[in-house]
This record gives structure tokens, C-alpha cells and sequence, in this order.
């Protein structure tokens, strides 16, 4: 009997060289293995692009368009442009991978990260379209930009933040991210927010090739690793892997809802 389609990956860059050796191959591979739809966002317009091309050959892949706050350097009017245009594609279903990361020192300065992210934000309300946050080490700033805009939809990607800041963004519509960390024995305050989060809030991904949960961590992750993040969120919501299987699923197309409105994979 074959598995059914329901696990949906929010969150998955397979556009990365990591991929590269068998990149066809665990795409294809994925529906059987019970993954039906995966959303694979861009960190530049270079990656946005090789995300749609990915999105254009396998049905049930989706992207999203955006430059990541590590590689905002530089971005000015025709980057923007640039995005409009992938943006309108009719499988580009969210702006992102966009937002605020304070962790690398590296990273272009605080106040033109915010600018960037500010921009994309408009562009996105622009495009009625959903935006996928990169939150690290940012908490606040991010959490003040986006309350900004009351009219904003979208998921604070891997969500890192306190209980209080989730409540905040859940007062507000917004949707969280879990992924493979909160299998790690470090991983405190995600039980924590898992309680505040209401169960049609919750989206799972992956962050392939990144963040490979327990027991697999340390080696590279794809979409085939969900249902360890699944068990653990379902365990801490005391309720059975199948229904939260069900809940995200339907979250997901509910947040990304350009997938429905184009034809894409129904909920039936």
C-alpha cells in the first residue's frame, strides 16, 4: 500500500551544492517516502532562481524568493526588481528566506539588514504573499519590524525566540517552524513554546541540508527526516503522530495558499 502524501516540508533548500551529487534523486524519491509537498526558499537571487528551476521540474516542489540578511550586501533597486519578477511565478508561493541574523560578525551592518528586510516586507504586501523569516541572535529587532505590519502573514522559520515573543506572534496570526533541534538534548525552550503554540500554528521543516534531527544529526538532512520532528512535537502535544501529521499539513497549505489557488496537490 503506498504511504500516504501528507508530510509537508516548509522549508528545505535543495537549490544548495550539497545536493549536488543525487539532487534528482532525493527529489524524486520523495513523494514514496510519504513527503508530498516541500517549499525550498532562496537566500539570493541566484539561489531564488535555482529554487524555482527545481520547482518548475518536480510538481510537488514550491519555492520562495529572497535575500537572506548573510547576503544582503550590496541589494538595491534591481535586486528588488529581480524579485518582483520571480515572485509573480506561479509556483513562488512566499517571500524568503528574508530577515535579521546578528550572529555572524561578518554579516553586513544591523541597520541595512533592516532596510533589506523592510523592503522584501512591503514586496511581499505588495504581491499578497506570506514571508518565511530567518530570525538568529535578532530577536528583538525582528519581532519590532514585523509588528510593524499588521497585515503581514508568514512563519518565523526554525523559531528561536522565548514563549512570550511566540505568544506575541501568534496574537498576530503568524506561524512557527520546528525542526530537527528540538531532538537535541539542549533544546530547553522548545517544549516550552511548543505549549503556547495552538496545533493550527505549527509548521515542520527541515532545513535541508542543515539541522538533521536526532538520531541522524551530523550528517546531511533531508525531507525523509520529518517524521523525527514530528514524533517529538507530537509527544509534547500529547497527540497521536497521525493527526499532527494531518494539522501541519494542512497548515502549510493554508499559509502557502498560492499552492491551491494554482492547481496544486488538494487537501482531499
Amino acid at each position: 500500500m503506498e504511504t500516504p502524501m501528507r508530510l509537508f516540508d516548509t522549508h528545505a533548500h535543495y537549490d544548495s551544492s550539497a545536493f549536488n551529487p543525487d539532487r534528482d534523486d532525493v527529489l524524486a524519491a520523495l513523494p514514496a517516502a510519504g513527503v508530498g509537498l516541500v517549499v525550498d526558499p532562496g537566500c539570493d537571487l541566484p539561489s531564488s532562481r535555482a529554487a524555482l528551476a527545481l520547482a518548475e521540474r518536480f510538481p510537488h516542489v514550491y519555492a520562495a524568493a529572497g535575500i537572506h540578511p548573510s547576503d544582503c550586501a550590496g541589494t538595491g533597486e534591481e535586486d528588488y526588481a529581480a524579485l518582483r519578477e520571480l515572485c509573480r511565478h506561479e509556483k513562488t508561493v512566499a517571500m524568503g528566506e528574508i530577515g535579521l541574523d546578528y550572529y555572524w560578525k561578518e554579516n553586513p551592518p544591523k541597520e541595512f539588514q533592516i532596510v533589506v528586510f523592510r523592503r522584501q516586507i512591503e514586496l511581499a504586501l505588495e504581491l499578497d504573499l506570506p514571508v518565511i523569516v530567518h530570525d538568529r541572535e535578532a530577536h528583538g529587532d525582528s519581532l519590532a519590524v514585523v509588528l510593524d505590519y499588521p497585515e503581514l502573514r508568514g512563519v518565523f522559520h526554525c523559531f528561536s525566540g522565548s514563549p512570550e515573543m511566540a505568544e506575541i506572534l501568534l496574537k498576530r496570526g503568524w506561524y512557527l517552524g520546528f525542526d530537527g533541534p528540538i531532538t537535541y538534548k539542549n533544546a530547553a525552550k522548545a517544549p516550552e513554546v511548543a505549549a503556547v503554540t495552538p496545533l493550527d500554528r505549527i509548521l515542520i521543516e527541515t532545513d535541508s541540508p542543515y539541522l538533521t534531527p536526532v538520531p541522524f544529526r551530523g550528517k546531511r538532512n533531508d525531507s525523509r527526516n520529518l517524521p523525527y520532528v514530528l514524533e517529538k512535537l507530537a509527544e509534547w502535544k500529547d497527540i497521536s503522530v497521525e493527526e499532527l501529521e494531518q494539522v501541519t499539513w494542512e497548515n502549510g497549505l493554508r499559509l502557502f495558499s498560492k499552492i491551491g489557488r494554482n492547481g496544486g496537490i488538494s487537501n482531499a
